[in-house]
């Protein structure tokens, strides 16, 4: 344990200690007596002190010193009562201190902060304890601390609190760094010398962990172009993830409102806490992850073996619990995982008393055992409570009838797992405007036919109908890493519309929500809106070359699903690419399925894609060129300039590889996507620059690269497709292509699992979220200068003068919605809106900012001049000014000429139209 440190003298010290590690500043000692030697008599004798003496007299036989060169005086920072627990100690000595003690110019400056860095070391294991028993004290002095030292409103909510290290230059300053909802705080006050630093979660740019010569791992903030350090963290990884949590909730408050309002959990922040944001970042990770509502929570968590009958043995991993799923995920590598949702549960019984398990029977005689859960019956009862079963007394005999089935069925299942009853999912019997894929009409399969390509669809089918009487078919079917390989193969057409249902959770959408298409579409039937406009220009422009929409059965459905999408999430309504997506839905889905599959891909699978400034697709592509960094160095070393790539890879994140595809190669890139998310894309982004890499390094420009991948594109095929000329996409025809060797599709997306399969999911997110302060940031940049190139045409001020403007309006804005969650400039602030009108102030904003700028500042009367500023340069009367109108009334009284001033003036004294 780490120590507070106390002077000791070396003096006679030695005959009681052995001296195992020393290096220039700090010694690792054991007592005598303990350990290999033994030490003689001596230890002998130490050895039977210490044996001898109470607990509280007692000497812990490792300890750590440190000491400086050019000084007699030792300080004991560590003991330990084991060899590898003072060990650990040294270890993180050694990496986290030794570097940085280099940098120090004295002797007093090394030993101040090795005591400093000791002290909050103390403090910060203290604090964790006092958490986890939820004693509020030391948080309240905190809580003074942090009012003291930064004086911010008292509305604002400390979240957390840590001891640490903040780099001012090139020497490191020991202090606390403070966590609140809308600002980053770091103070220090050590030999006299004060640090304060306050950073607004969104001013910053950059937010990542890293690592170099002097800092071993530190947490890197990129504010105002300045870098910020922080670094001797004892709990580095749960700091970062809270600020990460704290950065993207202030990013979706204040910039992205669309995002921000779909999740009510964080609506106050006047009500965040710590524990509340790792909620909340563990339902989100665990809805990702099993795809599921984004209406369900994580509620409760069990280790527990799983039962796999296809396999014989049983898997370790853990019950996840929420409102109405129950799902299971493996830990052992072996990559299973299933998912049953509440209704389709029949019972739930334990079978045997002395046992800690659990059988859970699904409809369809289907069972799943669950063993080794430690607190199964806690469990049982949830589950029973979720389901509505009754587990009462009165219903023994019933109970045990089913308890007796139910182990009737897994003593089956474990004696012959071929036989396991197949449980397809429960369909919506709601009525649907049209009830059959368009594939189905426009393209029924022939089974007579015993051609090459057909024949080679029917032992597809084959597969996938062994997978399924091995693994289950439905909600309750086992994902495991057969299944991602039968996926790579290929889908069979007359399957895909079921398995993009089922592995996009879209079929658990439509079985919790009957009859919800149809009323939207008879609420959205002729209904005229902007979206709607834009729907019908672009009907006839989706898949032109397929038959399907060349009739006005396609037009008609596709016409019904985006009008209903539009309708039911008005916030997006309709942007392009959606058509062309939608598009491939409905030729393998009903029309009723092909909207929850857009519902899950708009809202779930690729978020904030489908809005005016499509932030997700930006993130992605800069995640598609950190993996090109990672993964392709030689095209790095001749390209610098990544940029290329997220411009010409646009197309392929918006619509999922579909535009630049033929349509048979296409659905096969929608397999993947439907099974393994964004990660199936970002891989084959990577396997087709990889293909065509030699050509690229030799091409002279861009125009070359993009003519480069083109000619790619239309020369990739699906040897194995059965759909006839008539059906497949007119590229096909294409006179070069006979010139360019032709790709499978097949071959490269199982070239794309072999080399790149080794990206999870889990680094995917991370760097979307280490991306996205960067993607917004820039954006908004680029909103400032547009605005600014406006505003500079209507007034005298220089850019510079503009830019410092615009920081202060737009920092005023933010200061009016840290702490008021109905300020008049949050709710009208809409980042879809013209760049002049995305940043506005209210009155009470208006004048802090006024009397800051204006020439009357010592004016007796100035808040009634405020108010008759603001009544006139109000000009829509809607209590809100923006930005130009904002600078034109300073540029009258700044730079207007004597006349102008005048009129200002005089304009100010007439009477208001309304009182604010």
């Amino acid at each position: 344990m780490w120590l507070k440190p106390e002077e000791i003298l070396l003096k006679n010290a030695l005959k009681l200690w052995v001296t195992e590690k020393d290096n220039e500043y700090f010694i690792l000692q054991r007592r005598r007596g303990y350990g290999e030697g033994g030490g003689g008599l001596t230890g002998l004798l130490v050895g039977t002190l210490d044996t001898v003496l109470d607990s509280t007299s007692r000497v812990a036989p490792y300890r750590i010193l440190h000491h400086t060169p050019d000084s007699q005086v030792y300080w004991s920072i560590a003991c330990g009562v084991t060899k590898e627990e003072i060990f650990q100690h040294w270890d993180w000595l050694q990496q986290n201190i030794m570097r940085t003690l280099s940098v120090f110019d004295s002797s007093e400056d090394i030993t101040s902060f090795v005591q400093g860095k000791i002290r909050g070391l103390i403090a910060e294991e203290g604090k964790t304890s006092l958490v986890l028993e939820d004693d509020p004290e030391k948080f309240r002095e905190a809580l003074l601390r942090f009012e003291k030292w930064f004086e911010l409103p008292p509305e604002e909510k400390l979240v957390t609190y840590y001891s640490c290290s903040y780099w001012k230059g090139k020497v490191p300053c020991q202090g606390w760094l403070y966590l609140s909802t809308n600002f980053l705080c770091f103070y220090s006050y050590l030999l006299g010398a004060e640090v304060k630093l306050i950073i607004s979660w969104d001013e910053i740019w950059r937010l990542e962990k890293t690592s170099n010569v002097i800092l071993t791992e530190s947490i890197h903030v990129l504010a105002h172009g300045e870098d910020h350090y922080f670094s001797m963290l004892l709990h580095l990884n749960e700091t970062f993830v809270i600020m990460e949590q704290l950065a993207d909730y202030s990013v979706k408050r204040l910039f992205d409102k669309e995002s921000f309002q779909r999740e009510p959990a964080l609506s106050d922040p006047l009500q965040i806490t710590k524990r509340g944001l790792e909620a909340h970042a563990k339902s989100e990770q665990f809805r990702m992850y099993f795809r599921l509502p984004k209406e369900e929570n994580l509620l409760e968590v069990h280790e527990s073996f799983l039962w796999v009958p296809f396999s014989h043995f049983n898997t370790l991993g853990k019950i996840c619990l929420s409102e109405n799923y129950l799902c299971f995920a493996s830990q052992d590598g072996s990559q299973c995982h299933v998912i049953i949702p509440m209704r389709e549960v029949v019972s739930v019984e334990k079978p045997s008393a002395s046992s800690r398990a659990l059988t859970v029977c699904v409809r369809g005689k289907r069972a799943l055992r669950f063993s080794e859960v430690r607190d199964y019956q806690r469990l049982a009862n949830t589950i029973r409570s979720r389901c509505g079963i009754s587990a009462s007394p009165q219903h023994s005999a019933s109970s045990e009838a089913i308890r007796g089935q139910c182990q009737s069925l897994i003593n089956h299942f474990e004696d012959n797992p071929e036989d396991v009853t197949l449980m397809v999912g429960q369909k919506d019997s709601s009525k649907a405007v049209s009830t059959e894929a368009l594939m189905t009409v426009f393209h029924p399969q022939d089974v007579e036919n015993l051609d090459p390509k057909m024949l080679k669809e029917k032992m597809k089918e084959q597969s996938w109908n062994i997978h399924f009487s091995e693994y289950g078919r439905g909600t309750s079917m086992f994902f495991t890493r057969k299944t991602q390989d039968l996926i790579v193969r290929g889908v069979p057409e007359s399957l895909r519309g079921e398995l993009w249902m089922l592995f996009s959770g879209a079929v658990n959408d439509m079985a919790t929500h009957p009859g919800y298409y149809t009323e939207l579409v008879e609420q959205s039937l002729g209904t005229s809106t902007l979206a709607t406009d834009e729907i019908e220009r672009d009907l006839h422009r989706s898949l032109p070359e397929h038959p399907a929409f060349q009739s006005d059965t396609g037009i008609s459905a596709l016409r019904r699903v985006l009008t209903a999408y539009a309708y039911r999430n008005p916030k997006i309504g309709y942007c392009q690419a959606m058509n062309i997506l939608t598009s491939v839905l409905l030729l393998y889905a009903k029309e009723e399925e092909a909207f929850w599959l857009l519902v899950a891909v708009c809202e779930r699978m690729l978020p904030d894609y489908f809005n005016r400034r499509i932030i997700g697709a930006l993130v992605d592509q800069a995640v598609f060129e950190d993996l090109i960094r990672e993964n392709l160095p030689q095209l790095v070393e001749h390209m610098t300039d990544l940029s290329f790539f997220s411009s010409v890879s646009l197309s392929w994140f918006l619509t999922l590889f579909i535009s630049v595809l033929p349509i048979e190669s296409a659905v096969n890139v929608v397999d993947c996507f439907f099974y393994d998310g964004i990660k199936a894309i970002l891989q084959l982004g990577l396997a087709v620059l990889d293909y065509n890499m030699e050509a690229l390094i030799s091409c002279h420009d861009d125009a070359e690269a993009v003519t480069i991948l083109n000619r790619f594109f239309d020369s990739v095929t699906n040897k194995d497709s059965p759909l006839p000329p008539t059906v497949q996409q007119a590229s096909a025809g294409n006179n070069d292509k006979a010139s360019h060797i032709s790709v499978d599709i097949s071959e490269l997306i199982r070239e794309a699992y072999e080399k790149y399969g080794n990206i999870r999911s889990e680094e995917v997110e991370s760097l979307r979220r280490r991306n996205k302060l960067y993607v917004i940031q820039t954006l908004e940049d680029t909103t400032k200068q547009n605005v600014i190139r406006v505003v500079s045409q209507e007034v005298r001020f220089s850019a510079s003068h503009l830019d410092e403007l615009y920081d202060l309006f737009k920092r005023q804005h933010f200061l009016s919605c840290y702490w008021m969650m109905k300020s008049p400039a949050l709710l009208h602030h809409d980042p879809s809106l013209a760049y002049l009108e995305q940043y506005q102030l209210g009155f009470q904003q208006f004048s802090m900012l006024f009397f800051l700028l204006e020439p009357w500042s010592f004016c007796t009367i100035k808040s009634t001049l405020s108010l008759w500023v603001f009544r006139l340069i109000d000009e829509n009367q809607d209590g809100l000014v923006n930005f130009k109108e904002f600078c034109c009334s300073l540029d009258t009284l700044y730079s207007g000429s004597f006349t102008n001033k005048l009129k200002f003036l005089f304009k100010l004294h007439l009477p208001p139209v309304s009182m604010f």
